[in-house]
């Protein structure tokens, strides 16, 4: 093939694509195509493409300005869509509401700061097509905090849709606390507390989440960080009854939450509200040591319903569970083991020859930190003196804890023809949903 020009009089001359064959021996010719209209630059890159000249290179044929990810942006925010999670935070579209569903979904596709998510959807800065996908490109961190503002305001209405979703009459509704700690100084719930997240040092805030069975969260409370665990309970049977008009209710709640002044002024004067949680391990001693929970009992069963004069009206579950009881004691004998060398070190120190460890106040100081990091201090006899310090474990004290190693006593006021035994073991094993919840809230997995 080749190109060949036509003069054609007074008329710009043809440019044809043709094609040189044989036939009976002689060289003929045929057009393919006609040319003449194709720009100069397109046919002379055509001729050296017959000519059988090397172009250039296909990845340098085009230049990449600029390629902005997509795909995890229109996964997470087709399944936000398909939730009906933007219709709950608004049922009108605004540029608030666009703002927080971004916000949700950088979130979840790449956790960073408020500063560093404004940035990541500026044009010039863009890591995805988040920013440009739902028109919020040209927020600034401000828009940001405002739009969480915006979203701190509609905390009431939204959090009644999701209980409308998520919960309904005789329900079972999980709570449960945890606390995260806070950076900066501008936080008027940030206080020292006590630290779920081992953090000593830093000021925290408490927050508790509410959660159907399923582990689907329904309303969220922040307080001060040096709030006591059971007093947080009144404000969440305030939202269950009064915000979301719930008559009957079972709040499922730990030891801690739960407690016997909790019940007794809380949750017993409240019409329809009952409740789901655990005894604490010297009640459940006292149970065992006045002869209401026989321990002979569970060579036949993991599970035994009891009454006890200490709780009228209400359900007694303690459970066996050989599983936790194993765990324990090897938690036990680890510690107790760790103890044994940091008594060993302070005891070698009373001993050496050069800066002799010495003094009862000092000896015994050091002595406390030990017991204190270990909590195993009540399974050990101590006689420390001026020059040392002798220790040895206190096997009977050990025996009587190991007794009880893998039981747990359930209290429930909930009538055995509503929730029998084994659901509400489970019900109460339901609170690990809400542990789940706070590993989302608290970590990228969202």
């Amino acid at each position: 093939m080749y190109i060949a020009t036509i003069p054609n009089r007074s008329s710009p001359p043809a440019i044809l694509l043709r094609e040189s064959y044989r036939e009976d021996g002689q060289v003929k010719t045929r057009t393919l195509a006609n040319l003449t209209h194709w720009p100069p630059a397109q046919l002379e890159a055509l001729r050296r493409v017959l000519r059988g000249e090397t172009l250039v290179a296909p990845e340098d044929a085009f230049e990449i300005i600029r390629s902005l990810p997509h795909g995890h942006v229109a996964a997470v925010l087709g399944t936000l869509r398909r939730l009906g999670l933007d219709a709950l935070l608004a049922a009108q579209k605004s540029r608030q509401r666009d703002l927080v569903v971004a916000m949700i979904v950088a979130r979840l596709i790449d956790p960073q700061s408020t500063l560093a998510t404004a940035r990541g959807w500026q044009p010039e800065t863009a890591l995805t097509s988040l920013g440009q996908t739902l028109g919020v490109a040209a927020a600034d961190a401000r828009a940001h905090y405002q739009a969480m503002d915006w979203l701190r305001r509609r905390q009431p209405p939204l959090e009644t849709a999701l209980a409308k979703r998520h919960l309904s009459e005789g329900t079972l509704a999980l709570y449960a606390l945890t606390s995260t700690y806070f950076e900066g100084p501008t936080c008027p719930l940030a206080q020292f507390g006590h630290s779920r997240d081992g953090k000593k040092g830093k000021v925290q805030i408490v927050f508790g989440l509410v959660c159907n069975a399923a582990g689907c969260p329904s309303a969220v409370e922040v307080f001060e960080g040096n709030t006591g665990d059971p007093t947080t309970v009144a404000p969440v049977i305030t939202k269950l009854r009064q915000r979301f008009h719930l008559r009957r209710v079972v709040l499922v709640g730990d030891r801690g939450l739960l407690t016997d002044a909790r019940i007794r002024e809380e949750l017993k004067p409240v019409e329809g509200l009952d409740w789901i949680t655990a005894l604490r391990h010297p009640t459940v001693r006292t149970l065992v040591d006045s002869g209401a929970l026989d321990l002979g009992n569970f060579a036949h069963t993991d599970l035994i319903e009891l009454t006890a004069p200490a709780y009228p009206d209400e359900r007694l579950i303690a459970c066996s569970n050989a599983t936790l009881a194993d765990e324990r004691g090897r938690t036990r004998e680890a510690l107790l083991q760790a103890t044994e060398r940091e008594l060993a070190t302070i005891r070698q120190a009373t001993t050496r020859a050069k800066r002799r460890l010495t003094g009862q106040g000092n000896i015994a100081l050091r002595v406390g930190k030990v017991l204190q990091r270990f909590q195993v201090g009540k399974h050990f006899t101590l006689e420390i003196s001026d020059t040392g310090v002798h220790y040895q474990r206190d096997q009977q004290s050990i025996a009587a804890e190991a007794a009880l190693d893998g039981l747990y006593v359930l209290r429930t006021s909930v009538p055995a023809e509503a929730l029998e035994a084994a659901h509400t073991v489970r019900a109460y094993k339901s609170l690990a949903t809400v542990e789940r919840a706070f590993r989302s809230l608290k970590t990228v997995d969202l």
